[in-house]
């Protein structure tokens, strides 16, 4: 079983680098320009992707000039939000994109795409698909999937973006 959850895991982060590496680029220039014009990057995480804003605030290399989302925050034209759920039509992730969106807030999503009126990548600039809808392994009983890896895809995407940010960042300040 770990051999077969390690093929998929390969084969899905691969998916998500070439099928996804435009929606990363362009993710990763609008966040870069909040470091670049002195804001924040906020993170604003849900369930289980809790982990990613872990990883970009206390991680053993923080991503540059980003912080937790707090309702308490005031965000101005320079900031940038990073919305991260499991899946895109999360109402609760929506209904904070929808708040973004009215105030002209840019932000990007990244979840698993379920289609849908008004879905987190119908509403954010840009939105990354994880690619994980479903789980990965056939489960014991006919039609079950199990082995949901929903956060180690939004790791890796996370990851992506930080290493172009900082290649941005490295870029403008030479």
């Amino acid at each position: 079983m770990i051999k077969m959850f390690t093929t998929q895991l390969t084969g899905l982060f691969q998916r998500i680098s070439s099928k996804q590496e435009f929606e990363i680029e362009d993710s990763s220039r609008l966040l870069a320009q909040a470091a670049i014009g002195e804001g924040t990057i906020y993170i604003q995480a849900f369930g289980e992707m809790e982990g990613v804003a872990a990883e970009a605030i206390s991680g053993a290399e923080p991503l540059p000039s980003a912080a937790r989302y707090h309702e308490d925050a005031e965000l101005t034209e320079a900031d940038r939000v990073l919305i991260v759920t499991r899946l895109s039509t999360d109402e609760e992730a929506v209904t904070f994109a929808r708040g973004l969106a009215e105030k002209g807030i840019p932000s990007v999503g990244i979840s698993g795409i379920v289609s849908g009126d008004g879905s987190l990548e119908e509403i954010c600039d840009f939105h990354v698909d994880t690619k994980v809808i479903k789980g990965l392994l056939p489960g014991e009983e006919i039609g079950e999937r199990v082995s949901f890896p929903s956060s180690m895809a939004a790791l890796y995407i996370y990851f992506a973006l930080s290493f172009l940010i900082k290649e941005i960042l490295s870029e403008y300040e030479e």
